[in-house]
């Protein structure tokens, strides 16, 4: 066979065999993870649990279709590695994950948190509310007095724990000798508090605890919101990690096989690696012959011959044969964490991305603190009384409160992800609308992006009915992804096997078998004899009559394909094609699409390399892609999406991910966010014009702490309901 194409990881379950008698007893397990990156619906979930739940020593399986992930309570002696091949024959590529890797991402205890203080801060309000409107009503006296201390012992304790987050912010902001949002917010609280009970100790009129618990309640309202459009996101760099085979089979002294945890291998150490599994390590292949599946790492289409002598990677996977590697680098210094430590760092870069609510809190919350200083020392010079000039300062920094420019960016973030979720786009960070309305470049990985990553044959019909015949029966003998696509195709024609004799695979070359006294084989070009050479993907049959004939393969586009990448052009941006693949593939794909920039046989490196060069020039790149390969470049990008179908590190690395098979919303999702950015820009400058209005009133002593409470919650509702209109 000459290829195979991405995300179709071939195993034939005869060829997982049972453990030897020398072979050690596997490790007790009570959890056992498996990453599940193509299950895209309810179908998909039950497909699994069922024939997961079917296998004897399995207590109960679990499938999260969020995480594209099975958990499995199994009995112990069970691995992951015997359930993966029951996975892959009901049709769904599987992977096992290292649950202790991924321990830190299976909670969210902050969102939790969050929500928790906005129930007990909205509880809370509601209570009070009911208190004030007796006030408003005309209590008076010893009555009014009473309700006004019933509030105090509410609200004190309520804002006190609901309030944290912004206690905590703005503490680390005053430690570290800088001003950011949450300082006005916990000044504006405590004023508010502070000026209500000093009013209640006085047998005051009016009170403004309401006031404190309504500024919370908003605010704690916006924070959710944020945190919820983060919450989908973690480290793509872990991901990989929990990808790392944890276990290997190690040659002791006598050629035994002992199973042991890949951080006791060392460099040196033999290891066995069977049809099917991925290589835990780096190193070189002392005995065996196969075919190795790169497309994972470098995305290419073509398998790889593994012969003694050939260098494998951590994280290829095993096509047809048993190999023994002797080690060459192991744990930290292995392709794949150095992968993890690429995503990593550009991760980190991406980070420092300075979003539009946070140029505002620059300018803006010096500014609160300013005005509302002035109008304390102002008021107190002109009329000597303490308690009028902390009111006034208190209704000028609750009137300023950023509750407004809180909900300004988190409202619309909101709205703008639920339009597009609808669309089939999952938004997954905070700032990646605000980073989408940017871009000027998009870069496209080819398999598994813009095509489907499964091969088809193009030119069965060509063939005699005698090769269609012998092709397929040749076909069924292999677990290779050509033969699978081959008898796929076969079988929906109508094609019925010949009856051929001593039919065996030959690890890395093809199968062969012999038919009235003729050896027939089907595989790679040079074995079968081939002299010609193709540009496309092609496996080569042989009668024993002539020249081989070759069977040829070609991926199919993804729906939306052409028309994503004629919208994006249209809008002015420039499309790079840039791929793992051969030269030969790539180019063919990028004049299909009409796209002009395109490169081949990329390694990871390559990529994000190619992504950091583009941003140094000055553009904003926007990344799209589906393998492990891409996880760095993705990470690296201005932003990036990638397929659902992408493999679990992909998805995390990446800021949106795209739900469905057509490509067709990425170039929506480019307009959305053109159209959301210009939302926020419209809700910063409600909240200033609502500031120009609002403070000179407060300043000037028309606005009481209350009234100035209302007209904060007036503009937040303004801004979510601007908000509202992307939907």
């Amino acid at each position: 066979m000459t290829a195979v194409l991405q995300h179709q990881t071939a195993v034939c379950p005869g060829c997982v065999a049972a453990p030897s008698e020398a072979i050690a007893a596997a490790p007790t397990e009570a959890r056992l993870a498996i990453s599940l990156p193509t299950i895209h619906c309810q179908a998909c979930i039950s497909a699994v649990e069922r024939g997961l739940n079917a296998v004897p020593g399995v207590r109960d399986a679990r499938v999260n279709l969020t995480l594209k992930r099975a958990l499995i309570e199994a009995e112990p002696g069970l691995r992951a590695a015997d359930l993966i091949p029951v996975c892959e024959g009901l049709g769904y590529e599987a992977h096992e994950l290292d649950l202790a890797a991924l321990s830190a991402t299976e909670t969210d205890r902050a969102g939790r948190d969050l929500l928790l203080r906005l129930a007990v801060a909205g509880f809370a309000s509601m209570n009070v509310m009911l208190l004030s409107i007796s006030v408003w009503s005309g209590a008076t006296d010893a009555t009014r007095d009473l309700f006004h201390w019933i509030s105090a012992a509410i609200t004190f304790p309520a804002v006190i724990y609901a309030g944290q987050p912004f206690y905590r912010n703005a503490w680390a902001a005053l430690r570290a000798k800088r001003l950011n949002m949450d300082v006005p917010i916990v000044l504006a609280l405590g004023l508010a508090m502070v000026t209500s009970l000093w009013e209640t100790s006085l047998s005051g009129e009016h009170a403004y605890f309401d006031a404190a618990l309504t500024l919370t309640f908003f605010l704690l309202a916006g924070r959710y919101l944020d945190h919820r459009t983060r919450a989908a996101a973690r480290s793509a760099a872990e991901e990989l990690a929990a990808l790392e085979v944890p276990r290997a089979w190690r040659l002791d002294g006598q050629g035994q096989e002992v199973e042991v945890s890949v951080a006791a291998l060392a460099v040196g150490d033999l290891i066995r690696v069977r049809p099917g599994g991925r290589m835990p390590v780096d190193g070189e292949v002392v005995a065996g012959r196969s075919e190795l599946d790169r497309s994972l790492l470098t995305g290419e289409t073509l398998p790889v011959l593994a012969e003694p002598g050939s260098h494998v990677s951590a994280g290829e996977v095993n096509l047809t044969g048993p190999l023994t590697l002797r080690a060459t680098a192991v744990g930290q210094e292995t392709s794949l964490h150095r992968m993890a430590d690429l995503v990593a760092i550009a991760e980190s870069g991406r980070s420092r991305y300075t979003s539009l609510a946070d140029s505002a809190a620059k300018l803006y919350a010096p500014g609160v603190h300013i005005l509302s200083a002035l109008a304390f020392v102002g008021w107190y010079l002109y009329t000597f009384d303490v308690r009028t000039a902390l009111n006034i300062a208190a209704a000028v920094l609750i009137i300023t409160c950023p509750c407004a420019l809180g909900l300004a960016v988190p409202a619309v973030t909101t709205a703008a992800s639920g339009r597009l979720f609808r669309a089939g786009l999952l938004v997954k960070h905070a700032t990646a609308l605000e980073r989408l309305a940017e871009v000027d470049t998009v870069v496209f990985d080819k398999t598994g992006t813009l095509t489907e990553g499964t091969p088809a044959v193009v030119n069965l019909d060509d063939l005699t009915a005698d090769e269609r015949a012998v092709a397929m029966a040749l076909a069924e003998g292999s677990a290779h992804p050509l033969a699978k696509a081959l008898t796929k195709a076969a079988r929906a024609a109508g094609v019925v096997p010949a009856l051929v004799e001593e039919l065996r695979e030959v690890p890395g070359y093809g199968t062969e078998a012999q038919l009235a006294g003729r050896r027939l084989r089907l595989g790679r070009g040079a074995w079968v004899g081939a002299t010609a050479s193709l540009a496309q993907t092609a496996t080569w049959l042989d009668l024993g009559t002539g020249e081989p004939v070759a069977i040829r393969f070609t991926d199919a586009l993804r729906p939306g394909a052409g028309s994503v990448v004629e919208a994006l052009r249209a809008a002015g941006k420039e499309v790079i094609l840039i791929s793992g693949d051969t030269t030969a593939a790539v180019e063919d794909l990028a004049g299909r699409l009409g796209i002009h920039t395109w490169m081949a046989e990329a390694l990871p490196e390559d990529k994000a390399a190619r992504v950091a060069a583009l941003t140094a020039q000055g553009h904003r790149v926007l990344m799209v892609g589906d393998g492990l390969n891409d996880t760095a470049a993705l990470a690296g990008a201005h932003v990036s999406i990638s397929p659902a179908s992408a493999l679990d590190a992909a998805r995390v690395a990446s800021d949106i991910v795209l739900l469905g098979r057509d490509l067709a919303p990425i170039a929506e999702a480019c307009r959305v966010a053109e159209r959301a950015t210009k939302r926020i820009r419209e809700n910063f400058q409600i909240a200033t014009l609502y500031n120009i209005i609002a403070v000179p009133l407060a300043i000037v002593g028309l606005c009481s702490p209350l009234i100035a409470a209302l007209a904060m919650s007036t503009s937040s509702i303004t801004v979510s309901l601007n908000a509202l209109r992307l939907r």
